[in-house]
């Protein structure tokens, strides 16, 4: 979370005052967000196991947030961040022997190994990982997920289920935006019996039908990796009679589309293209 500034004072009531002026973000509401595209999703929780894998390797050491819930954090410019530290600790669990080493959680246990130095192996870091799986990737993740991608996001949610940092890290960790955008879309094949007149520097205001996920609450705005990604979504919708093209694009560089019922209404514009269907 971004630091802007600080301010310690002593006051006669409460010494030793420290007060920090940090970046405003959005309250993370969970439901909402499950209404979200899986893409915006898939950002937060790539930016969640950044935070993971920094709290595991901070300057302090590794550190665990005992109050790991969707209330600590806020969401920022689509990125999710910690925003309360007061239950941060740097403390792994003393022990003489493994059965010192116990997490219990709601839904399952683990016991880890007891080091020689008598400390509980990696139990910060597994605890965040549990609790990450528990409140983020279990929810977010597998809704309405691509299905190309399915295989290997049923591996990443097994994995930190299983609180396996090292199956995470591969799968996730790096895991480059190219491949999430060349991965998120499946092999489209246009369909034989649709056809689509192009017609450039053209937009369509109106006729707009709502879809879900959309990017817009009026309308059907959609991402897609290619032409032929735009022309199988339209195909799809019954109400779809055409689509715009846009310049904009999502954080993985995909672009989006409008999908629209009619084209009876097309102004200039040059900044998009438009395809209506062609009709026998």
């Amino acid at each position: 979370f971004q630091l802007y500034g600080y301010c310690y004072q002593d006051s006669n009531d409460i010494p030793d005052t420290l007060t920090t002026i940090t970046e405003l973000g959005s309250p993370l509401e969970m439901i909402q967000l499950l209404q979200t595209s899986w893409e915006d999703r898939f950002r937060i929780c790539l930016s969640l196991v950044r935070l993971l894998h920094y709290l595991a390797h901070s300057p302090l050491g590794s550190v665990t947030l005992l109050d790991f819930r969707p209330r600590q954090f806020v969401i920022v410019d689509g990125e999710l961040k910690v925003t309360d530290l007061d239950d941060a600790s740097i403390e792994e669990n003393s022990c003489s022997s493994n059965s010192d080493c116990f997490m219990e959680f709601p839904a399952r246990n683990f016991t880890l190994p007891c080091s020689v130095e008598g400390r509980c192996q990696s139990m910060n870091e597994k605890r965040n990982l549990y609790n990450a799986y528990r409140f983020f990737f279990t929810y977010l993740l597998p809704h309405s997920a691509p299905s190309s991608l399915r295989p290997l996001l049923d591996k990443i949610v097994n994995a930190t289920g299983n609180c396996n940092r090292q199956s995470y890290a591969n799968c996730f960790l790096f895991y480059p935006s190219p491949q999430v955008n060349s991965e998120f879309t499946q092999k489209c094949v246009k369909s034989a019996n649709t056809k689509y007149r192009r017609v450039p520097e053209a937009f369509i205001p109106d006729e707009n039908y709502r879809c879900w996920p959309s990017y817009h609450h009026k309308g059907c705005l959609l991402s897609v990796f290619d032409i032929n990604e735009a022309i199988e979504i339209c195909d799809s919708y019954s109400q779809c009679k055409a689509f715009v093209l846009t310049n904009q694009t999502t954080w993985t560089g995909r672009q989006l589309v409008f999908f629209k019922m009619a084209s009876n209404h097309i102004v200039p514009d040059p900044d998009k293209i438009t395809y209506v269907k062609v009709t026998d």
